[in-house]
């Protein structure tokens, strides 16, 4: 069983991406929950979308120690990073997240907003590349589900865009593997 959260701020996608992960690990075959909270101010203030994929049926729908914590901005990090177990993996966008705590875990630390800003073009794409990231560091789900979970979900007109992002951010996570 897999516990992943993925955190960031209100407007980074993050709540959305927590929901392809979700189907993507369904067209995989394995069960799955996904919740999401956000601060009362949503846009700017800290969010995080959790998903539990397993094999098996799952007992309890909240993650109560992360596999896999993705951190997206700097106050993501300094409020979950007490979620991730020892020994997990931890995923960093360096363009937001500038002091890193001292953690047992794996990391994968990449400058995720800035290749979206700049190879990409289109910051909103960071939260695709970040999923894309996390599939290529974890193997958590197939590159083939994600993409049909992604490309179900994105607006129209942005397909190719989210595609690009998804394998960019997966060479980049599996480069690390």
């Amino acid at each position: 069983m897999w516990q992943i959260s993925l955190s960031g701020t209100g407007g980074q996608g993050l709540i959305l991406a927590g929901i392809i992960l979700a189907e993507a690990a369904i067209l995989d075959g394995k069960e799955t929950i996904q919740t999401q909270s956000y601060g009362p101010e949503a846009r700017g203030g800290a969010s995080k979308s959790e998903v539990i994929i397993s094999d098996q049926e799952i007992d309890y729908p909240k993650a109560t120690s992360v596999d896999i914590l993705l951190a997206m901005s700097q106050e993501a990090l300094s409020k979950y990073i007490g979620l991730l177990k020892q020994g997990g993996k931890l995923i960093v966008d360096t363009t937001l997240v500038k002091t890193m705590p001292e953690v047992h875990a794996h990391v994968l630390a990449l400058p995720i907003t800035h290749i979206a800003r700049t190879e990409l073009g289109n910051v909103m794409s960071a939260n695709i590349a970040a999923l894309g990231a996390l599939a290529g560091f974890t193997g958590v789900v197939d590159l083939e589900c994600l993409t049909r979970a992604v490309l179900a979900r994105v607006p129209k007109g942005t397909e190719e865009l989210n595609k690009k992002a998804l394998e960019t951010g997966f060479a980049l996570g599996q480069a690390e593997r």
